[in-house]
């Protein structure tokens, strides 16, 4: 495994809390630092996370967005950090984050990919932070290659089916990250089931409608759920756990209303309350079946009272307290 000037390791100093609380209490008190430079490892406790950030700003700048995402890992580590602890038994790392200053996106994705491989590798349960939604390639990277021949089910919590048509010179943005899956899967004669939770009609033109058809993928609009159709998503992400060996869950914040999520590149007034997603988080996290994910468009400088931030940390403690490992005892 080698690692190049991309990769920053852990700085313990983000995790910082009160000091008069008892040991143990707060995610400041448990994460310990997991610098993927040493090459030693400790043979991890069931269930172990990563978390690893992706601060990038270059897809979203491609995508003609506000930028800004490459500030987001370091401010959901500091509102996750004086979260409170409510299982004794997990065991948290912060893995450092990838970085992209350079504009070389495509080297970052592949960086992170072998990252998220080499969590994999150690029965770590990755948790990507960003950075722009254009990390969703490099993440899947890792995990295709750590699980070749399983089948794969992606839940994207998103406004957008991000399938934009690529870019001149076939480059990606954070517009394009599950196009570029698709035609992966496409190109290895996979299966490819790519469910959406939260897409707006009006966040998405109406070829973006007809690709996410020709890709046969699965959609549930926010106006669903703003009319009160919660079983209908029960169904759809029981679904999804059913038919599939290994799950991948992406939260990209811009799927939330601006009065919950303003700290994002594309605010949504329209978008979920947190409680329309929150319950299929803590179901996809207790199916044993979610092997990895990730965060994406935390975008601080546009965040009000830390509101984003702190939805984000949530959102991370909602799937960290009900995650169930696949060789845990139900």
């Amino acid at each position: 495994m080698s690692w190049n000037t991309r990769y920053l390791p852990p700085d313990p100093n983000q995790w910082r809390g009160r000091d008069d609380i008892p040991p143990n209490s707060c995610f400041f008190h448990i994460v310990q630092p997991l610098n993927l430079l040493d090459h030693k490892f400790i043979e991890p406790k069931i269930p172990s996370f990563a978390l690893i950030g992706f601060r990038c700003d270059e897809g979203i700048k491609r995508n003609h967005g506000r930028i800004g995402a490459a500030e987001g890992p370091a401010a959901i580590r500091h509102a996750l950090s004086k979260l409170p602890i409510q299982k004794q038994n997990i065991t948290c790392y912060d893995a450092g984050s990838i970085t992209c200053a350079d504009g070389e996106l495509e080297e970052a994705q592949h960086e992170l990919g072998a990252a998220i491989e080499y969590l994999l590798d150690h029965d770590l349960c990755p948790i990507v932070i960003g950075g722009g939604h254009e990390l969703a390639w490099g993440h899947y990277q890792g995990i295709a290659r750590k699980h070749p021949r399983k089948n794969l089910g992606i839940v994207n919590f998103d406004a957008h089916f991000d399938m934009r048509p690529m870019l001149p010179n076939n480059l990606g943005s954070s517009g394009t990250p599950f196009l570029q899956i698709a035609k992966s899967h496409e190109s290895a004669g996979k299966r490819f089931d790519y469910n959406v939770i939260g897409i707006q009609h009006a966040g998405n033109i109406r070829q973006l409608f007809d690709t996410a058809r020709l890709y046969d993928t699965k959609i549930i609009l926010a106006d669903e759920l703003h009319q009160g159709q919660q079983q209908k998503v029960v169904d759809f992400v029981d679904r999804i756990i059913d038919q599939n060996e290994i799950l991948y869950m992406s939260i990209c914040l811009d799927v939330f209303s601006a009065a919950y999520a303003p700290g994002v590149s594309a605010s949504q007034p329209l978008g979920l309350e947190p409680w329309d997603v929150i319950p299929f988080v803590r179901l996809l996290a207790a199916s044993g079946k979610v092997i990895s994910c990730d965060i994406a468009e935390l975008c601080p400088r546009y965040d009000v009272d830390q509101r984003t931030a702190k939805l984000a940390a949530n959102l991370i403690y909602e799937f960290i307290h009900h995650y169930h490992h696949p060789s845990q005892p139900w």
